[in-house]
């Protein structure tokens, strides 16, 4: 690990804790908790490696004397690599017990049959493996509006799902005949695989985040009563350590600055009052409140993965836009930052730098200048480890102040 003092603290899909590690974080004798969750990573291994490099720049950013502590967050989520076959051993790692149904979405995405049949049975499959409830969306239409509902990829014809991926992913437009052109449609079908990993990835950050580093932050703010904690998170864990503040329990504020990078969920996550849907409001309404500090979320251009692809997997059934990329309902907070919230504040990477932060609310960082490298389908979704950012994390919480 390239800092000290460095702790770990690892979390089931349920969210309980590691109870040993949960204790040993409030021995830290430190001012400040520097807590980072990662995104799509299935072990310990990488994301300590990552975590390592993240924070390699933190010390020769901070004051003589300022005493630091550094926190890896590791949850049960995985990393589906942009190779063209996924990685059936790391899913059956995610999806327990679902041996038999990956095995015959293997067989399906390695052979791929020109039949409507075999598309119909590859969506049965996919539903079967992430346990889309039989009701679909009905019955919650707040979430839906909120964006938290199943999406319409999981629900709706098998054959135009697997068109508009391929497309997506800048595969040519395949004639739907029968026999005609729809192998094509598998390299969307492998895609809409991985987007059925995410929707289950999803689910987990939040209960991981409410029901674990939530409670786990409050049990902090009385043993260490003293200690400022910073939520840094990335991609899905950004969605993870965001849920945590719907987690905290009352009146505990041990939270001084959230900063979500590259975030992989609604930007209107924190909406009081969604534009789209009147009445109805973000997952986490009003949540930057219980952070005293801003709640700041740097997003980029060049992010492909959600630009482009999020929104496809964020819509929902009953959407007739067919351009969904410029639908700004299944927006991610990564692709332009925190909407539909008053009074927050838009900043290019440079002027946060050089002027700082606002010392609350909700801030947008476009961080486009220095995340901006990487190939599809993900494009630079994951380019954040640079010693910008952890700039941007110091001067969110003010930390060596």
């Amino acid at each position: 690990m390239s800092v000290q003092p460095y702790r770990e603290i690892t979390f089931d899909a349920d969210g309980d804790v590691n109870a040993a590690q949960r204790e040993a974080l409030g021995r830290l004798e430190v001012t400040d908790l520097v807590m980072f969750a990662h995104g799509w990573n299935n072990s310990r291994s990488l994301a300590t490696r990552f975590y390592a490099r993240f924070f390699a720049p933190f010390p020769g950013l901070l004051p003589p004397g300022t005493r630091v502590g550094y926190t890896g967050v590791v949850w049960p989520s995985m990393m589906f690599t942009d190779e063209p076959i996924p990685d059936f051993g790391a899913l059956a790692g995610v999806f327990p017990g679902r041996e038999p149904v990956l095995g015959r979405l293997a067989t399906l995405l390695g052979e791929e049959p020109e039949s409507r049949a075999a598309f119909a049975e590859f969506g049965s499959l996919v539903r079967e493996l992430v346990e889309v409830p039989e009701e679909g969306l009905v019955g919650d239409m707040a979430g839906v509006a909120a964006g938290e509902g199943v999406p319409a990829f999981l629900q709706e014809d098998p054959v135009e799902v697997c068109r508009l991926f391929t497309e997506a992913l800048g595969g040519t437009e395949p004639s739907l005949a029968i026999g005609g052109g729809l192998k094509n449609l598998w390299k969307g079908a492998k895609e809409v695989l991985r987007q059925a990993t995410y929707y289950t990835m999803k689910r987990r950050a939040g209960t991981v985040g409410e029901r674990g580093l939530g409670p786990v932050l409050g049990r902090l703010a009385r043993s260490s009563p003293g200690l400022r904690v910073h939520l840094v998170g990335h991609s899905m864990g950004a969605r993870l350590v965001a849920f945590a503040l719907r987690g905290l329990p009352d009146g505990a504020r041990p939270v001084k600055s959230v900063t979500l990078l590259q975030g992989a969920f609604s930007h209107y996550a924190f909406a009081p009052s969604l534009p789209h849907a009147k009445g109805s409001a973000g997952a986490l309404r009003d949540m930057q409140q219980r952070v005293d500090g801003p709640v700041v979320a740097c997003y980029s251009q060049h992010d492909t993965a959600l630009g482009v692809i999020y929104p496809l997997a964020s819509r929902m059934a009953g959407d007739s836009s067919t351009v969904v990329g410029l639908d700004q309902r299944w927006w991610a907070v990564g692709h332009d930052g925190i909407q539909a919230v008053a009074g927050t504040r838009q900043l290019t990477l440079d002027a946060a730098l050089r002027d700082g932060l606002p010392s609350s609310g909700c801030v947008n960082v476009d961080a486009a200048s220095v995340v901006r490298r990487g190939g599809p389908p993900s494009g630079a979704h994951s380019d954040i480890l640079h010693p910008e950012l952890a700039r941007v994390v110091l001067a969110a919480g003010r930390v060596g102040r």
